[in-house]
């Protein structure tokens, strides 16, 4: 396989695919208005046309450092579907049903995204052959029935186990000794989305100013180095570049996931792969990897490469940035051990990007009403298909806050003003995070060889150490 020729940065594949845009116009000055959104990203856009759907004369303003998209939703996998970043912490707080409620709305979160991307004309490339998640070792197998029995009891009755024979029907991934479906899930273009949302939020009346970072955020102001922006309501939509914000280096960690992208793959490697659904690809291993087959029937496949940069560092993921040679190399090397025929296929394209990880590995979306100021991310990489719930919810909280409605399904979800602790200082958050991903490899490659169906127990042990369990 050749990387010789491989483009490693310049934002994302899905970018060199649609060409980066133009800039709308930065903030002219000082302004005020009804709603401020700080973050082009699908969070962000997702409110804004949410709100401006539900009460049209609202006067919304967006604030977006590069341009739309730049960040997260630009350089994501494309996987829109129903999986929300601590559903099972929400579960042991709030009681089960309140996160079984969760999870249908996630469900029917996916089925949403879909349905506004038709009746606003995007074509994002959206294909819902659902998720597939497959184990090759029996460590794996034996997690995979687990995880298959635990989302059965969150109200997944549609959901498939599937053996050897089965998945191979399916997707041929060497090895594959099992795999488990769910119908909600869909495979899309990033940036087709992201790009086509854009335009349907400005075609509603919302103000978008491009190339204007926020550099902090106070109750009813953003201020900005071209002016400040006054709103009763100052929403941070910002996701993994949250610790850009003064005040905010510790709230969420910007963890660190690359993708690679290969040639388009001719038909007689098709053949021998199969994926004719084109399912999401993912596994169960720790340091887990997600895949697509794309429109134009490349395979791209992420993982995390260097999970984290000291201090919280998120500007080096700039337009130019580059993965590390040895992140493309494992992350080839995956492609490879799946799928032995794409060992001669060119990699065309390689790039990271940061999301955004609370403390306790849990999503959350909150409208402090004392002071007007709302926030939603935390999706922990599962932020396609959570970004729209969110935005959903945020409308809810605004239109109660402002004794338009009272509470609703949405509102009441256990994932609603959830607090959680901040990340501790430098250098022991660096520390913890790249103790943890270690761990994780070491597992994965001891897993490998073992003939053993118990999860190996250094993970075990990082699992609690990141308070992820």
């Amino acid at each position: 396989m050749s990387t010789g020729s491989t483009v490693n940065g310049r934002i994302s594949f899905w970018y060199a695919d649609q060409g980066t845009p133009v800039p709308r116009e930065p903030l002219p000055g000082d302004t005020t208005t009804d709603v401020c959104i700080v973050g082009g990203g699908y969070t962000g856009l997702w409110t804004a046309y949410y709100l401006k759907k539900a009460v049209p004369f609202l006067n919304i303003t967006v604030l977006e450092a590069k341009f739309c998209g730049y960040g997260a939703s630009g350089r994501n996998g494309g996987w829109l579907y129903n999986g929300i970043a601590g559903r099972d912490r929400y579960a042991k707080l709030h009681g089960h049903d309140a996160a079984v409620r969760l999870q249908k709305a996630m469900n029917d979160t996916v089925d949403e995204v879909v349905r506004v991307a038709a009746e606003e004309n995007i074509d994002a490339d959206i294909h819902q052959g659902g998720v597939l998640e497959v184990a090759y070792t029996p460590a794996q197998l034996a997690r995979l029935k687990d995880f298959h029995s635990v989302e059965i009891a969150f109200g997944e009755t549609d959901r498939v186990l599937r053996g050897a024979r089965e998945t191979a029907e399916r997707i041929r991934v060497t090895g594959a000794v099992g795999s488990t479906w769910t119908p909600h899930g869909a495979r899309l273009h990033p940036v087709k989305l992201v790009k086509g949302l854009a335009d349907a939020v400005e075609a509603l009346g919302v103000t978008i100013h491009e190339s204007t970072p926020v550099t902090e955020i106070k109750p009813k102001h953003a201020h900005t180095p071209y002016g400040t922006v006054r709103a009763p309501y100052i929403l941070r939509c910002t996701e993994g570049f949250t610790a850009n914000l003064k005040g905010q280096k510790r709230t969420w960690l910007p963890m660190n996931s690359s993708m690679i992208a290969t040639e388009p793959l001719p038909k007689p490697v098709w053949d021998t792969i199969g994926w004719d659904g084109r399912e999401t690809l993912g596994d169960t291993a720790h340091a887990y990897m997600y895949a697509q087959r794309t429109a134009d029937d490349r395979i791209a496949l992420g993982g995390r490469g260097v999970p984290y940069r000291f201090g919280s560092g998120a500007a080096h993921f700039n337009d130019t940035a580059r993965t590390q040679p040895a992140t493309i190399e494992a992350l080839r090397e995956i492609l490879v051990r799946f799928f032995p025929t794409t060992a001669g296929a060119r990699i065309d394209h390689a790039w990271s990007g940061v999301l955004g990880v609370p403390r306790d590995w849990c999503a959350t979306v909150t409208l402090d009403r004392s002071t007007g100021l709302g926030w939603a991310g935390g999706y922990v990489g599962s932020g396609v298909a959570t970004t729209n719930l969110a935005a959903r919810t945020l409308r809810d909280l605004i239109q109660q806050d402002s004794g338009q409605s009272g509470p609703t399904d949405l509102t009441t979800l256990p994932w609603v003003n959830h607090k959680v602790r901040r990340w501790e200082p430098e250098p022991f958050r660096w520390i913890g995070v790249h103790g943890m991903y270690a761990a994780y490899r070491t597992a994965d490659r001891r897993e490998l060889t073992s003939a053993g169906a118990t999860t190996d127990p250094i993970a075990k042990v990082a699992d609690r150490l990141a308070g992820r369990h």
